[in-house]
């Protein structure tokens, strides 16, 4: 799948659309999600064109991969949630139920996750 660079976090990263932006350097941006699942919800996203994990894990500088993964320590710590708990979500393509179609993963926290996806019968 190609990369759109009119997708919403194109534009937030542009400075386009406006975020509530909670940590930033020079190769991801980290911003409060505006429809929050539980008390602490933030997106964060690599400033690059990156569709998903698969797409950033084989294109993206070694430089932007830390500095992604550090990014969600860092995010997760500065909002209190290392130490009682977090989910970490990322959503992959259409059966993944990603919306936008840039990578992004949500930290999720502040409230019990619940079980890590409903279950299903066997086919």
């Amino acid at each position: 799948m190609a990369y759109d660079k009119e997708n919403i976090f194109a534009k937030i990263i542009r400075g386009e659309i406006p975020c509530d932006k909670v940590y930033e350097d020079k190769y991801t941006l980290a911003f409060k999600d505006i429809n929050p699942a539980r008390p602490v919800h933030i997106l964060v996203i690599p400033k690059g064109a990156y569709v998903s994990m698969d797409d950033f894990s084989a294109k993206a500088s070694p430089e932007e991969q830390a500095a992604f993964i550090q990014a969600i320590g860092k995010v997760a710590r500065d909002a209190g949630v290392s130490e009682t708990g977090y989910r970490i979500i990322g959503n992959t393509g259409e059966e993944g139920h990603q919306e936008v179609m840039h990578l992004h993963v949500h930290v999720l926290g502040g409230a019990p996750a619940g079980p890590m996806v409903k279950r299903v019968e066997k086919l």
